[in-house]
C-alpha cells in the first residue's frame, strides 16, 4: 500500500497524518550513551564489576573502550535513528586530557566540554545524571549512608552535576534533565529502614540547594522497587521519590523507569495520575522481565501504551521528558541502540495516529461497545507505511533498510575492538 492510500484510511477515522508526523520531529528524546560500553564509563576501572543493583549481561565484541569510540559509535546511530534525539550522559563519562583525574566530587563542566562540543555539532540537547555507583566511595551506601564523610562525599559530586548541568543547557540552548537515581539499599531485612530515608532526603535538599535555574536545569528523583544484592529494601522508593518530588514542586521532579515497579504495575497507568499533580514529569523506557532487566525497548503493548498516554495527557508538549535506559551486551551493541530508539519512535507516531477526541468521547458517552470495536479496527491501519514515510522525512532509512549497515559497521570497525 502506498503512503496516500494509508492516509485516506486514517483520514477516515479523522486523523492527520501529516501533522502527526511533523509533531514528532519536534519531540526530543535522550539517547542512553550507556548503552555503547556496558555501563563502564571512563573514570574507574572498566574492567571491575557494576554495583548499585545494575547488571550486563554478554560479551558481544564491539565494546566502545574510549570515548572516541563511543562518539563514533554513537554518530552511526544517529545516522540510522529519525526523529529529535538529545543526548543523555552519566558523570562518569567524563573526559580528561593530559593524564589529569579527579574524583566524582571534584567534577566541573570543563570535564565534559569535548561531550558539549559533540553535541553542539549535531544540533543535540544533553541530559544528565549523577553516578552514584560503581566507586570506591560507595559503603556499599551513598546519600543514605550513616558514615558523614560518605555522604559528604556524595553530596559534593550531586552539587557538582547540577553544575555541569547548568554548563550543558547553557551552552546548547536545551533543558538538561539532571536526574538523582541511587542503588541504596540492603540485601536482607533491615533493623533500620526510616534512618536512611531520611539521610537521603537530607542528601537531596543539600544537592538541591546549589543555586541553579529550574527553567534550564529539571532535577529528578528516580525510584526503584528493588535491585540485585539490594532485594529486601531501597532507600529511594516509589513513595519515597514521589513524596520528595511533590514536596518539591518548585525545584524537582518525578522520573518514573517501567523498569522499577513490581512487574504487574504499569507506568502508562500512573502517568495520567502523576500529570493530574505535576506539571512536568520524566520517564526511562526500557522492558524489563520479570525484574528490572533493562532489555532493549521493543514495539510492544505496554510500550504503545506509555505512548498513548504521553499523547493523551499534552505530554509532547514540554510535560513529559522522554529518555531511553536499557543496555543488552548480548547482542550487536549499535543495532540494540538503533533498534529501542526506534521502537519509542514507533509508539510515539502510534500514539499520535489515534483519534483520540472520538475515542474519548465514546466512552464519556458510555459507548463502551463502539469504543471497542474502533480500537481494534484501528489496530490494522496501514501503520507501517506511515512509519516508513515518516523516517523518509527526516532522511533516514525505513524499515528493512538500516541492517546491512549494521552488518558494514559491525565488519569494518567493531570487529577490529578485540
Amino acid at each position: 500500500m502506498s503512503y496516500s492510500e494509508a492516509k485516506s484510511k486514517y483520514a477516515a477515522f479523522g486523523v492527520d497524518t501529516e501533522a502527526a508526523i511533523n509533531k514528532l520531529k519536534t519531540v526530543p528524546v535522550s539517547l542512553h550513551c550507556w548503552q555503547g560500553d556496558d555501563v563502564r564509563g571512563f573514570d574507574t576501572d572498566p574492567n571491575a564489576p557494576l554495583t548499585g543493583g545494575i547488571q550486563t549481561t554478554g560479551n558481544y565484541p564491539g565494546r566502545a573502550r574510549n570515548p572516541e569510540e563511543l562518539m563514533a559509535d554513537i554518530d552511526e546511530v544517529l545516522s540510522l535513528i529519525p526523529g529529535k534525539p538529545k543526548m543523555n550522559l552519566h558523570a562518569s563519562y567524563a573526559i580528561f586530557e593530559n593524564g589529569e583525574w579527579v574524583d566524582r566530587n571534584m567534577l566541573e563542566p570543563k570535564h565534559f566540554e569535548k561531550w558539549a562540543d559533540f553535541c553542539e555539532k549535531r544540533g543535540l540537547g544533553c541530559d544528565f545524571n549523577p553516578t552514584f555507583f560503581s566507586h570506591k566511595r560507595c559503603d556499599p551506601l551513598t546519600l543514605s549512608s550513616p558514615n558523614n564523610e560518605t555522604r559528604k562525599f556524595w553530596i559534593e559530586h550531586g552539587k557538582a552535576c547540577i553544575r555541569i548541568s547548568s554548563y550543558l543547557a547553557e551552552r546548547l540552548g536545551e533543558p538538561c534533565v539532571m536526574n538523582i537515581w541511587t542503588g541504596d539499599g540492603f540485601k536482607d531485612v533491615p533493623a533500620d529502614r526510616l534512618g536512611p530515608r531520611v539521610r537521603y532526603r537530607e542528601s537531596i535538599d543539600a544537592i538541591l540547594s546549589e543555586p541553579y535555574d529550574f527553567k534550564k536545569v529539571k532535577p529528578c528523583i528516580e525510584s526503584k522497587v528493588f535491585g540485585i544484592g539490594v532485594e529486601a529494601y531501597t532507600a529511594g522508593s516509589a513513595e519515597f521519590a514521589l513524596s520528595y518530588a511533590a514536596m518539591n514542586k518548585d525545584r524537582c521532579i518525578p522520573l518514573m523507569d517501567n523498569g522499577h515497579y513490581h512487574p504487574t504495575e504499569v507506568v502508562s497507568d500512573k502517568i495520567p495520575a502523576l500529570l493530574a499533580f505535576f506539571p512536568e514529569i520524566a520517564l526511562h523506557i526500557t522492558r524489563p522481565i520479570r525484574w528490572d532487566s533493562d532489555h532493549v525497548v521493543l514495539f510492544d503493548d505496554e510500550t504503545k501504551e506509555i505512548a498513548c498516554e504521553i499523547v493523551r495527557c499534552g505530554g509532547l508538549d514540554s510535560k513529559v521528558h522522554i529518555a531511553l535506559d536499557y543496555f543488552d551486551a548480548s547482542i550487536n551493541r549499535i543495532s540494540a541502540w538503533v533498534t529501542g530508539y526506534r521502537n519509542v519512535q514507533k509508539a510515539l507516531l502510534f500514539a499520535l495516529l489515534q483519534p483520540d477526541s472520538k475515542l474519548k468521547s465514546l466512552q464519556d458517552n458510555g459507548d463502551f461497545t463502539r469504543l471497542m470495536v474502533m480500537r481494534e479496527e484501528l489496530k490494522t491501519l496501514p501503520f507501517g507505511d506511515v512509519w516508513d514515510e515518516y523516517c523518509r522525512s527526516c532522511g533516514k532509512p525505513a524499515d528493512g533498510e538500516w541492517f546491512d549497515e549494521i552488518l558494514r559497521y559491525e565488519k569494518a570497525v567493531l570487529e577490529a575492538r578485540k
